[in-house]
């Protein structure tokens, strides 16, 4: 059994929630042209071959995973969206786990490991290193991990209650502008709330921090890293960085990109080949 952090506490809460259930229960698709481009960056060489899909929420990546390969197993540690991810997808085999602690899988189990939409940032940095940990044991040798990750030097980790203030600019028409209006006004007092309770848990360190995030009006408390130090973190880990994209487009990241406009980023790393 895993500790509960206060972190956990407050994201699972969000995750719980009837909104995050609706909303993780109805989405499909890649989240950004990274994930599209991370994904067909290594589809032909785990195709066919056994996949971990972790954090699957409703099911979004099960069609994407299982179009590559049909030993497909996923894994959640919200109890309610592995039931809505297994009546969306029956065909699908999705288990109750943390990342954590996969010790209901062997070492060398699997040719792909992925945790999308920076499900890795909702635990505090001591998690973090044991959900890698996990992953580099029931990686096979030379297998892949795929994980997003959200950037300590992008705009989300300086958000504030001001996101909040963006009156909406694509209305249809006048009776739509007001809707999205009084959504925006309804919404600020448990996002202020959430905001002020949860910013006492904001924690900059050298190279990462932990922040309240503007996601569920202020409603979770995430990890930021900086580039380098996630390809440090893996590199202790005896895992290699070989590509990074973000969530702006679908090509490897470059020295050129502005790093401050990028919101996350998707790592592609590699555990060494058994010697």
């Amino acid at each position: 059994m895993m500790t509960q952090t206060v972190q956990d506490e407050i994201n699972r809460k969000a995750w719980r929630s009837g909104g995050a259930r609706r909303l993780f229960g109805a989405l499909s698709g890649y989240t950004d042209p990274g994930e599209a481009g991370a994904l067909a960056y290594i589809a032909d060489e785990v195709r066919g071959k056994p996949l971990l899909d972790v954090g699957v929420g409703g099911g979004r990546t099960v069609p994407l995973l299982m179009s590559l390969s049909e030993d497909y197993t996923a894994v959640d540690y919200t109890s309610e969206l592995v039931d809505i991810c297994r009546h969306n997808h029956p065909e699908a085999r999705v288990l109750h786990a943390d990342a954590r602690d996969l010790t209901l899988f062997e070492d060398n189990s699997f040719a792909l490991v992925m945790f999308s939409w920076n499900g890795i940032d909702a635990v505090d940095p001591v998690g973090r290193q044991a959900i890698l940990r996990e992953f580099a044991r029931v990686l096979r040798p030379g297998g892949i991990l795929l994980f997003s990750s959200h950037n300590m030097l992008g705009p989300g980790y300086r958000e504030n209650l001001l996101n909040m203030l963006h009156w909406p600019r694509d209305s249809r028409n006048a009776l739509d502008f007001g809707l999205k209006t009084a959504r925006v006004i309804a919404r600020l007092p448990s996002s202020a709330f959430n905001f002020v309770r949860y910013s006492r848990l904001n924690r900059q360190y050298d190279g990462f921090g932990l922040r309240v995030c503007a996601a569920h009006r202020f409603g979770i408390v995430i990890y930021y890293t900086e580039l380098e130090t996630q390809k440090r973190a893996l590199s202790h880990l005896g895992l290699t960085t070989e590509a990074v994209f973000c969530n702006l487009h679908d090509h490897q990241l470059s020295e050129t990109d502005d790093m401050r406009s990028v919101f996350w980023f998707h790592f592609v790393a590699r555990k060494p080949l058994a010697t």
